[in-house]
């Protein structure tokens, strides 16, 4: 016990090892902790701290340093701190809640997407895009603070203006806030008070529940009767170019008809991953995180036997569908899709050929809506059986229905050019 003055302070010498705590003789349960210096020539590391009970248990406090608090700023701060334990107030618990409730959207949202193996990047993507577009006005804010108003309005004016205030964009909407709600309800369970309940309670995007715009389903792809056309045009288009790049896009396109695969997989696919002998691509990481092995028909394997007869001219490139661009591969074959739109009357996505590929399988071929599934890489949700016992990434078993759809396509092409059906030239 000393009296702890600014002399005194200014004076005390720090043990070799460990620490040592001098209290105060006048102010119970206050000190001062004093350990060895953090580098050679260094004063010794001083933190005023104080000691009591809360409802019966034995806490202490860390008030702050030597420097950051003069020793009369310190006395009072520890007799507020100490007043406040014999009233049954853990100051801790206060600290820790401020600091949660001071945790910004910015904050949170880098939280969320740092968790390993969780996310891929293409979500972390759509995170980062909202936070710092639908949500921009908020990126500093505590994430505690958004309330049931801010979220209202900011819906409204996302469903009526958009980002930029020129139309609605009422997709956008809720994505933007199926992330943020996502994003709460992560940050109330990790932010918590020292009794483990949570800081945030209640999520505010839950006011929109009678304000969400249902957003009818997507349903556009390339009409039955425009496939044929549409096929003899990428045909004819791939013999005409002599532009590498475009070539690629025109590949690409044709494979998504063939396959139904989504966009980046495709893209984005590498020679390491394909086998034409036994007629098969491989996905590692796909959307679903679900590895699969998928067939190929003979006209998509004749497709990419021609791309490896070129690849000789791709140099250091392991991608199929290789480009000048930083990723090495076609990103959007934007400028075909253009075109295949023009070909088929009405406006088409890349998406949209995944859809055509199914309405063919499903409407077209009879196939099996649930191998049309598995060719699409959608784990059935519907089926015991399905889920628990068909083999659900290693398809190959399913090509004759691959090969059925892409014998489909080009019974169309020839019947669009009014001649007979003249498949693809086959492997020898």
């Amino acid at each position: 016990m000393v009296k702890l003055t600014k002399a005194f302070i200014d004076k005390v010498q720090a043990p070799e090892k460990g620490y040592q705590i001098h209290w105060d003789e006048a102010v119970k349960g206050y000190g001062l902790r004093v350990a060895p210096p953090a580098e050679p020539g260094k004063p010794p590391r001083r933190v005023f701290i104080v000691m009591g009970r809360v409802a019966g248990k034995s806490i202490q406090f860390t008030i702050g340093a030597y420097g950051t608090y003069t020793e009369d700023a310190a006395r009072k701060r520890a007799q507020k701190l100490l007043q406040d334990m014999r009233e049954g107030i853990d100051q801790r618990d206060a600290k820790k809640h401020d600091a949660a409730v001071a945790v910004t959207l910015r904050d949170v949202a880098d939280a969320y997407k740092d968790r390993p193996g969780k996310l891929k990047a293409s979500s972390a993507d759509v995170i980062e895009r909202h936070v710092t577009t639908t949500f921009e006005t908020w990126l500093s804010k505590p994430i505690a603070s958004i309330t049931e108003d801010d979220v209202r309005r900011r819906y409204r004016e996302m469903l009526t203006k958009g980002l930029r205030g020129k139309a609605g964009a009422p997709g956008q909407a809720n994505q933007g806030f199926a992330v943020l709600r996502a994003l709460i309800n992560f940050a109330s369970r990790r932010y918590r008070r020292s009794d483990g309940s949570p800081v945030i309670t209640h999520n505010p995007v839950g006011a929109l529940k009678d304000d969400w715009i249902q957003l009818k389903p997507r349903t556009s792809r390339v009409p039955d009767s425009k496939v044929g056309a549409v096929w003899n045009a990428l045909e004819q288009w791939r013999g005409e170019t002599h532009n590498r790049e475009t070539l690629a896009a025109i590949d690409l396109s044709m494979f998504l008809l063939l396959t139904g695969c989504r966009l980046k997989e495709a893209a984005s696919l590498t020679w390491d991953r394909v086998n034409l002998e036994e007629g098969w691509f491989h996905l590692p990481d796909p959307k679903n995180r679900n590895p699969v092995w998928l067939p190929l028909s003979s006209q998509a394997v004749a497709l990419l036997e021609a791309r490896a007869r070129a690849r000789a001219r791709v140099e250091d490139n392991p991608h199929v569908f290789a480009s000048w661009s930083r990723a090495g591969h076609i990103i959007d074959p934007r400028d075909t899709r253009r075109k295949i739109s023009e070909v088929a009357g009405t406006k088409i996505t890349n998406h949209d050929l995944r859809r055509t590929y199914i309405t063919i399988g499903v409407a077209n071929c009879a196939v099996d809506f649930t191998k049309i599934e598995l060719l699409t890489n959608h784990i059935p949700n519907g089926s015991v059986t399905a889920k628990h016992y068909l083999e659900t990434s290693r398809l190959q078993y399913l090509k004759p229905e691959t090969q059925r759809i892409a014998d489909w396509i080009v019974q169309q092409a020839a019947q669009a050019n009014g001649a007979n059906v003249v498949p693809m030239p086959q492997r020898a």
